[in-house]
């Protein structure tokens, strides 16, 4: 069939068809964030839109989508199929759902589609998962902490549910919603904002098929599929073969607070296919950071393949995934996963860093690991009078790079196109002061090439709130540098009451403060690359004069010495170079 459709192949309609399935999902998205209530939908883009056929084989997704949203979204349609069968599912349905027995996250994140029919033929599904603000129980904002013991004291459970069958509205369903979400106007809200992109996206595809045929349509879709396995399997050819290992850690799970959370990666290269063996990670634990995914496995193997085409089920048919049922990221329910997403880009720097060896001109340090510096505040407006919640999340350091400095204040390998709010807009949606937000100085790694920075943001709230401020449960493994090169700093989040002085380290969900409390949230900064005295002088003093590093860092971790009017004293750093680089090659002799 594939030497005949080479043969047949128009190389226009090809190309047309290709581009439009993922502006489809494109135009999904800005439906979805023009309509959403929620500010993480509209505002820092915590969702993923997707066509997936009816195998559950992925189509599109759309550009920025968040990666380890999508890639979970197949394991849903083969479980709904499996459900419904294929018969079970009629024009104008809108099913939802987010169980941790298929889905494997938070229950925040939930996901609507609905069903596509051709000639009454059903061809595949338009989906959208979204992060809500509110599903009930403790889930408010980010799902809780990683106290939460399971999935019922989390919040509501919704296992592949019919809202609209058939085009009529399940009333009982919405009454049970309404009545157990916090806030309806907006959970709800953001619930019509996904179908509203679902059904942009089956007139699209109606579009389409209708123009070029469901045979040429369908035909061309095999096609791109693999026409996008030969290029990433043409990338990992060019790895060397073998086993390559890594291993890092989180602190601990919340629950047991002595025991660390182990991570292993072992990546086997064998011609042009690659294997991510996750099964030495540790077993599912008692604290909520548990999940049911492959997203880490696939994250990285997008990055290191194709890392700015298109996403499609092709982009993933060269890697085999393996993670034994009962590991953390493979829990079986109703292991508690309020917090599920907190390992996931410690995975996927744990899989780089595995390859790191192998292909050294390709593989960055590590950057900072975790989700970000969540913000998550809410109470009663005094202005309105109305609760409210404040969400946001803030980036971090990337690592050092072979050929350039890590990015800094970015979201996490994890998040595809999410960002932070606007200052303006936090204000105007919640009743806080962000005092400031800064990137924060001497946080990135030291190296030839340096991690970037994370961030400080200091916030004061001007009526009584509650905050949760989860600790990132890395401390003791931080953001590792590679070939020399430093860690960068860990996060942290930082309390003061009014009247106090002194800032203190917390760990908290839903931790009341009163009026005029201010809290920082410090996010971590990526490792840095190579030895940090072979770093080019002149990018140091610039880094000094922007104020990125410290004089202090600049003279201890980079060997460059200033003089009293900023100048660099040439003569000073020259000697003290020399004399680290002898210390270091005499190190080296006692060691062997």
């Amino acid at each position: 069939m594939r030497e005949v459709m080479r043969q047949q192949v128009d190389p226009v309609t090809l190309e047309v068809i290709r581009n439009a399935l993922p502006a489809i999902s494109n135009e999904m998205s800005a439906d979805l964030q023009r309509a959403s209530y929620n500010m993480m939908v509209y505002e820092v883009r915590d969702y993923c839109c997707a066509l997936v056929d009816k195998k559950g084989r992925l189509i599109s997704q759309n550009l920025g989508g968040v990666s380890h949203f999508v890639a979970d979204l197949g394991v849903i349609i083969k479980d709904a199929m499996a459900k419904y069968k294929e018969d079970g599912f009629y024009p104008g349905d809108v099913l939802i759902t987010n169980h941790q027995a298929v889905a494997g996250q938070h229950l925040n994140n939930i996901v609507i589609y609905t069903p596509f029919f051709y000639d009454e033929e059903l061809i595949g599904f338009a989906m959208v998962r979204a992060h809500w603000m509110d599903v009930g129980g403790l889930s408010t904002g980010f799902g809780g902490g990683v106290k939460i013991a399971d999935p019922w004291m989390e919040g509501l459970q919704l296992n592949q549910l019919k809202i609209y069958e058939a085009g009529r509205v399940n009333e009982t369903l919405m009454a049970i919603l309404n009545d157990n979400i916090r806030y309806p106007d907006s959970s709800l809200g953001d619930m019509r904002a996904q179908i509203a992109a679902c059904h942009l996206a089956e007139r699209r595809l109606e579009e389409l098929f209708s123009k070029y045929g469901r045979d040429t349509v369908m035909a061309y879709l095999e096609l791109i599929f693999a026409k996008t396995e030969e290029r990433c399997r043409k990338v990992i050819a060019n790895i060397p073969d073998g086993v390559y290992e890594a291993e890092s850690f989180l602190d601990n799970d919340g629950d047991n607070l002595t025991e660390p959370v182990r991570i292993h990666a072992r990546v086997i290269v064998d011609g042009e296919a690659m294997t991510i063996d996750l099964s030495g990670c540790s077993q599912a634990r008692k604290g909520a950071i548990n999940s049911r995914t492959l997203a880490g496995a696939m994250v990285a193997y997008k990055a290191l393949t194709a890392p700015f085409d298109p996403v499609n089920e092709g982009s993933f048919r060269a890697l085999r995934v393996v993670i034994p049922e009962g590991n953390i990221m493979m829990a079986r329910y109703p292991s508690p996963m309020a917090k599920w997403s907190i390992i996931l880009p410690t995975v996927i720097d744990t899989v780089l860093a595995a390859l790191a060896n192998a292909i050294p001109e390709q593989i960055p340090a590590a950057h900072f690991g975790t989700l970000g510096g969540s913000i998550t505040c809410f109470g009663v407006d005094p202005r309105t009078h109305k609760p409210f919640v404040l969400q946001g999340i803030e980036g971090g350091g990337w690592g050092g790079r072979p050929h350039e400095d890590g990015e800094s204040a970015a979201v996490s390998v994890c998040q595809g196109d999410v960002r932070n709010a606007p200052i303006e807009s936090i204000e105007i949606k919640a009743p806080v002061i962000v005092e400031e937000r800064r990137l924060r100085q001497d946080s990135g790694g030291a190296g030839t090439f340096r991690g970037g920075l994370g961030l400080d943001v200091r916030i004061r709230n001007v009526t009584e709130v509650q905050w949760n401020l989860s600790q990132g449960r890395r401390s003791q493994c931080p953001p590792w540098g590679l070939w020399g090169g430093k860690p960068g700093e860990v996060s942290d989040y930082l309390l003061k009451l009014p009247g106090e002085t002194v800032w203190r380290s917390v760990d908290v969900v839903r931790h009341a403060v009163p009026a005029g409390s201010e809290v920082l949230v410090r996010t971590p900064g990526g490792g840095g690359w190579g030895n940090p005295f072979e770093r080019d002088v002149e990018r140091v003093r610039l880094d000094v004069l922007e104020e990125f590093i410290s004089r202090d860092c600049a003279r201890t971790d980079y060997g460059v010495v200033f003089c009293d009017d900023g100048s660099v004293d040439v003569d000073g750093t020259t000697h003290l170079r020399r004399m680290s680089g002898e210390s270091s090659a005499s190190r080296d002799v006692a060691a062997r």
